[in-house]
């Protein structure tokens, strides 16, 4: 639509085409939460609609040269959100619950991807190699929706706590999962080294993340706020960058940077700080997938979905991965005797997937190239907006069942924990013996202080007496 102009602005100035591109999805996107927030649907969903629209098979509004030059917008997005998961990883909730949390997901994330395979292998007779990848996929959960969803209903409890931990380590499983895949892939034969190769690479970069973590400390001792977001940000860029140069997604070296500073800092202002910086960032990485999205691809049969329509494949891939997301997270939460209101509600939490799938998507599309990886992106991408629209809904209702938020909320500071009440009143008899303690205790004063107190004593009794003889 506007390919004249843009012609004859690049030919006066490249740039100028490149931030005018990037001012129209900014502004699209904005207008675009207008409207889902109406309908009380996520931003991430106007932001994948709103790059639909502007892409080529719809308004056209954003030269595709701009596009594939924004790769990198998807490495540094997917940084942040890694970055921010990583803020849940608490050592003190870990040691209560570690061990139930990491048998809740391993049964809900591999269930979903043993389905997945079933499904797209046997059943639909795709190829190993895109099965493998997309079975790979499933095991994710999106961190950014679901976190959204927390914040938004304000919900705490058991229930929060198991469902942030869940999802942290979901994304370290699915990470490993789709590096193994990738690799498998790439290979050509399955191979013992094309195990142990992600593994090495991806523990190399949990290394980094934990040294980074280390430094940023050191680092944001007493620095003011403009200097915390410097160094914050150049650490993060540092690790999108070895991450690019070895092929490797920086995800799980910027989960471990998180996860290292907050447990030795406790310092959640940093988050919060990156909280308010990333949103443009987030938004320009999905509305670039959504306008990347093929859709004429969706009733293509290619040779890579064996002759399957795609649309087919993102459907039942849609509805197989909910169902082996449910399930496995029941069985998981049963085998460790989680209380029902958790075991019940906690696979509807686990259905939004978008930020790191797609991220991952983008990158195996970048690694494969070709039909295969065009593929694997549309049906990602396709089944992400589907579990956009439902997902932060499922998620909602999950948190408002398990009592974490509304009017069966478990209230923090005003009931007390069963068990506890006898506890509490014994804190609250020694509070006020403190506070006795303090009022009728002598500290030594210095000469001068004493003097000033004998001065205002013998005033507030002059004052006193006289008020009294007017009266």
């Amino acid at each position: 639509m506007l390919d004249k102009f843009y012609a004859q602005l690049a030919a006066n100035s490249p740039v100028s085409v490149v931030i005018i591109s990037i001012a129209i999805m900014l502004l699209a996107g904005f207008l675009g939460t207008r409207i889902t927030k109406l309908l009380k649907l996520p931003n991430v969903t106007a932001y994948i609609l709103v790059g639909i629209l502007l892409g080529p098979y719809c308004l056209d509004l954003v030269p595709g040269y701009v596009v594939e030059g924004m790769d990198f917008i998807s490495d540094i997005a997917l940084a942040f959100i890694a970055f921010s998961v990583g803020e849940y990883f608490r050592f003190d909730k870990l040691k209560k619950n570690g061990g139930k949390v990491v048998v809740i997901t391993l049964f809900e994330s591999l269930l979903a991807s043993v389905l997945v395979f079933i499904l797209t292998y046997f059943i639909l007779r795709l190829g190993l190699a895109f099965s493998i990848i997309l079975a790979a996929l499933a095991s994710a959960t999106a961190p950014a929706s679901t976190m959204m969803t927390i914040r938004q209903t304000k919900a705490h409890g058991d229930f929060v706590d198991t469902l942030c931990s869940v999802v942290a380590l979901d994304d370290v499983v699915s990470l490993v999962a789709y590096s193994v895949a990738v690799s498998v892939t790439l290979g050509g034969e399955f191979s013992a080294g094309d195990v142990i190769l992600p593994l090495v690479w991806n523990a190399l970069m949990i290394g980094i993340g934990i040294v980074f973590g280390f430094l940023l400390k050191v680092l944001m001792a007493r620095r003011s706020t403009d200097n915390r977001l410097i160094v914050s940000l150049a650490f993060l860029f540092a690790l999108c960058g070895i991450g690019a140069a070895v092929n490797v997604s920086p995800l799980l070296g910027c989960m471990a940077m998180g996860t290292v500073y907050i447990n030795i800092t406790n310092d959640d202002k940093l988050f919060k700080q990156l909280n308010y910086f990333s949103p443009p960032i987030l938004l320009l990485f999905f509305v670039k997938s959504g306008i990347g999205f093929d859709l004429s691809a969706l009733v293509s049969t290619g040779s890579a979905a064996g002759g399957v329509p795609l649309i087919a494949v993102g459907v039942l891939y849609f509805v197989v991965r909910i169902a082996g997301k449910y399930c496995g997270a029941l069985a998981g939460c049963a085998i460790v005797k989680k209380e029902k209101k958790v075991r019940n509600n906690l696979g509807l939490a686990l259905v939004p997937q978008a930020g790191v799938a797609i991220g991952l998507a983008a990158m195996g599309a970048r690694v494969l190239g070709g039909e295969t990886g065009a593929m694997l992106e549309t049906i990602i991408l396709s089944s992400s907006i589907l579990y956009e629209l439902v997902g932060p809904a499922l998620a909602k209702l999950s948190l408002y069942l398990s009592g974490s938020y509304g009017k069966n909320a478990e209230t923090e500071g005003e009931s007390p924990p069963q068990g506890r009440e006898e506890e509490v009143a014994h804190l609250k008899e020694r509070l006020c013996e403190i506070e006795r303690a303090i009022a009728v205790k002598e500290y030594a004063r210095t000469p001068e202080e004493e003097a000033f107190l004998e001065a205002t004593s013998a005033g507030a009794e002059y004052n006193r007496k006289k008020f009294i003889n007017k009266r």
